[in-house]
């Protein structure tokens, strides 16, 4: 590049030859700064979500080109976050393509110093055996007065933030039916 040329690319010369004395407008900008296109040019479609991290409920933009998250943001639209959303909430893109998401169910057995993967059908067969059987072993028919109980007082349930009413109203309703009484989410922390 000559002299000539690299003089003529310095911001303060081009402010003046194109008119942009306090350099706003195009002047300000690189040639790098000029090819930058928003994340959000390429998506195919834009899906509104809502965010999974707390109980508050923030409306999502979802940018998604050839089925693959692009972007996520604020939607501006949503009368809870009106366009905002917090740092987790931006970053909610990882929980569908982290390359740190775990894709199987990791256990790790009592006492035990490593995890191991299971599939999915044999987990959910080891936590139901756990429940019937704790459900079993510690049901209190009647309380020590005589009066009746039908309750386990072995199992409680600690739901978490990230559920919304309808996820918490069908594990209470579960939860009834087993004859869990100890039931509480952590929504408010």
């Amino acid at each position: 590049m000559k002299l000539g040329e690299a003089i003529a690319r310095w911001p303060v010369v081009r402010q003046l030859r194109e008119g942009d004395p306090l350099g706003l407008g195009k002047a300000a900008q690189s040639e790098r700064s000029q090819a930058l296109r928003p994340r959000i040019e390429r998506a195919d479609h834009v899906v509104q979500s809502i965010c999974p991290y707390c109980a508050v409920g923030c409306g999502q933009l979802v940018y998604v080109k050839d089925g693959d998250v692009q972007h996520i943001e604020g939607d501006p639209a949503s009368p809870i976050s009106r366009g905002r959303l917090c740092p987790k909430g931006q970053a909610s893109k990882s929980f569908v393509q982290s390359p740190l998401r775990e894709y199987k169910v990791k256990y790790r057995r009592p006492y035990g110093t490593a995890w191991e993967e299971l599939s999915l059908d044999q987990a959910m067969e080891m936590i139901a055996d756990r429940i019937v059987d704790t459900r079993a072993a510690s049901w209190e028919e009647l309380t020590p007065e005589g009066r009746p109980a039908n309750r386990t007082m072995a199992i409680g349930n600690l739901g978490g933030a990230t559920l919304d009413n309808e996820e918490n109203y069908l594990i209470k309703k579960l939860c009834v039916a087993l004859g869990i009484v100890q039931v509480e989410n952590q929504a408010r922390i």
